[in-house]
């Protein structure tokens, strides 16, 4: 017989131990699961279906939407929006909330997500991903933007799903943060990676050197010293990684060490960062605090802060405990 936990099992486990629970988020983890699963069908038949390339659109954020930025998020909506488990959703290719079709129930929960986090890598055969966060809304009412602007520390739950050699779901509700890989037989995620902690020692940070300078100058010293190796004040030899899609540098991070950073710079100062706090920052955050390590603008905890938009930017800095501490404290000097 065999010992393996799937997805379901675990979640309706974790349920168990909370007498209060009324089941609905372990549904609607489930449907996420089903999405995601599609997506990373798609995803791997790109090339077959001609689904490659520009749209020629651009989403929000003025960012040139690909193909499959479009069809991911569809798969998203279309999976969740006639479940009864939500009163709305948040996408990172939709400008405006999106709500709950009127001929369909209205939960207790809300949905923010980014579809296809890495999109620019899909050309070239590179990891991406999905990117999700879930809140507690206003049970049986229509969403509305402000219903969303929680802080993250109120995230009922978060996740990530890696679309690479294997499919997995990286996801916590608070109680650590366990990981699941898709076997593509029969069609669940499998638990293959319980409760992940990240190592609080690294050698490996994650930045892309060609912004370099415009970077702060705590970021420029924080770089500089990896650089310097061990004739440098660390004393120690860094790698240098740099995938450009967040969901495989955090899943980097999770399973060895390392600090993944996307400061703030000084080619726009009106612009707070380039991640997206409600649906990128903000579940990563919650996920990395919850496999002992830090996350933080420089300045502040992330989950911290109070969101004026669902498409406000934030920079971001997280990963191994000892590193993210160091950034912040050449911050605070």
């Amino acid at each position: 017989m065999s010992t393996q936990t799937t997805l379901t099992q675990f979640i309706i486990e974790q349920q168990r131990k909370l007498p209060e629970a009324s089941g609905d988020l372990t549904l609607l983890i489930n449907d996420i699961a089903a999405a995601c699963k599609r997506i990373s069908h798609t995803v791997n038949r790109g090339s077959m279906t001609g689904m490659l390339g520009s749209a020629e659109t651009e989403n929000v954020q003025g960012e040139t939407q690909k193909q499959l930025d479009i069809i991911t998020n569809d798969i998203m909506v279309e999976a969740l929006d006639w479940t009864g488990h939500l009163s709305g959703m948040v996408s990172e290719e939709v400008d405006d909330i999106i709500p709950i079709p009127e001929q369909f129930p209205k939960g207790k929960y809300l949905a923010l997500f980014d579809p296809l986090d890495g999109s620019s890598n899909i050309d070239i055969n590179l990891t991406v991903g999905t990117i999700f966060s879930i809140l507690a809304g206003e049970d049986g009412a229509d969403a509305r933007q402000e219903d969303f602007l929680q802080k993250g520390t109120e995230q009922v739950c978060a996740g990530f799903v890696l679309y690479g050699p294997s499919t997995m779901m990286i996801i916590t509700t608070g109680q650590g943060v366990n990981g699941f890989t898709l076997d593509q037989d029969v069609g669940e995620f499998i638990l293959t990676h319980p409760q992940m902690t990240i190592p609080e020692e690294t050698q490996e940070f994650s930045i892309n050197m060609s912004n370099q300078r415009f970077w702060e100058p705590a970021v420029q010293r924080y770089i500089d010293e990896c650089l310097q190796g061990t004739e440098g004040s660390r004393d120690k030899n860094f790698n240098m990684r740099w995938v450009a899609s967040m969901v495989a540098e955090v899943y980097r991070i999770l399973t060895r060490g390392g600090i993944f950073l996307y400061p703030v710079d000084n080619r726009d100062s009106g612009r707070a960062g380039k991640l997206r706090l409600m649906y990128e920052a903000n579940p990563m955050g919650f996920i990395v605090e919850q496999a002992g390590g830090i996350c933080s603008t420089g300045y502040e905890r992330i989950l911290d802060i109070q969101p004026t938009d669902i498409h406000q930017r934030v920079p971001v800095i997280l990963g191994s405990k000892s590193e993210v501490e160091r950034v912040t404290a050449y911050h605070q000097e």
